[in-house]
């Protein structure tokens, strides 16, 4: 019965795990690092032995098959990116949380205390990674916008010789323009929350990834069109890299 039992919990996992999108490796100068897309905003990280999460979201689910997370990264107070219930029901028993101080304000006093807080501007160094927090906002800039400046953070990870970037919810902003040297970038890309296909093409334009990833495109009437944003970069750059996954496969 156990082995019956056993057998049917892997075929469970396996056809869980055989939703997502392939991971794609990137060679740093301390090893692979493992880039798995899950869910909207939603992705693990792994390098050198440590696993990281950002922005978990779904449920225990959408981290079936994937590590206990040793760093976690939140981006922004909205429940698709600091989700309460998901935290709870995945093991954080060993994780670093790097939260921005709005988000970590919501948080229980128990999670408060794996927090390192990081605001804007900021730069801290964990597990051999270093982690600056950028803006993330909307524009025009309002303080009725559903992200308002200093409030949510975009981060820049560097991993050994490469540079990621995770722009967290956001428009085409000054800051992002101006990134230099990114090897791998994740570009947000619905609106009204953040920007329309034509805005985030542009944007990448201006800081030039090496790789880009359009990925938090849940949207309707184009806004998710990740082909037609493909077509604009490559149009603009045939050397960015555009890989389109599919962020929507856990339901």
């Amino acid at each position: 019965m156990k082995t019956v039992l056993s057998f049917l919990l892997l075929l469970i996992g396996t056809s869980a795990w055989a939703q997502l999108p392939a991971a794609d490796d990137l060679k740093t100068s301390k090893g692979p690092l493992k880039i798995q897309p899950l869910n909207h905003a939603t992705m693990s990280l792994t390098w050198n032995g440590k696993t990281i999460y950002a922005d978990p979201y779904g449920g225990a689910k959408t981290f079936q098959g994937i590590a206990a997370p040793d760093l976690v990264l939140i981006s922004d107070i909205h429940g698709d990116h600091f989700d309460p219930a998901t935290l709870n029901a995945i093991d954080l028993s060993k994780a670093i949380i790097i939260a921005p101080p709005a988000v970590v304000e919501k948080m229980s006093e128990a999670m408060k205390a794996k927090v390192v807080t990081v605001a804007n501007g900021q730069t801290v160094s964990k597990l051999d990674i270093s982690i600056t927090a950028i803006p993330m906002y909307n524009l025009p800039e309002s303080a009725e916008s559903r992200h308002t400046k200093g409030r949510g953070n975009g981060y820049v990870l560097k991993f050994g010789d490469k540079t990621i970037y995770i722009s967290g919810d956001t428009s085409g902003i000054p800051e992002m323009r101006a990134l230099k040297n990114i090897d791998v970038a994740f570009v947000c890309m619905n609106l009204p929350y953040t920007m329309d296909v034509k805005e985030a093409a542009s944007a990448v334009l201006d800081f030039k990834p090496k790789s880009v990833y359009p990925y938090h495109y849940r949207g309707q009437n184009g806004l998710s069109d990740t082909e037609a944003f493909k077509k604009l970069v490559n149009e603009g750059n045939k050397s960015i890299d555009v890989r389109l996954r599919d962020w929507y496969t856990i339901k």
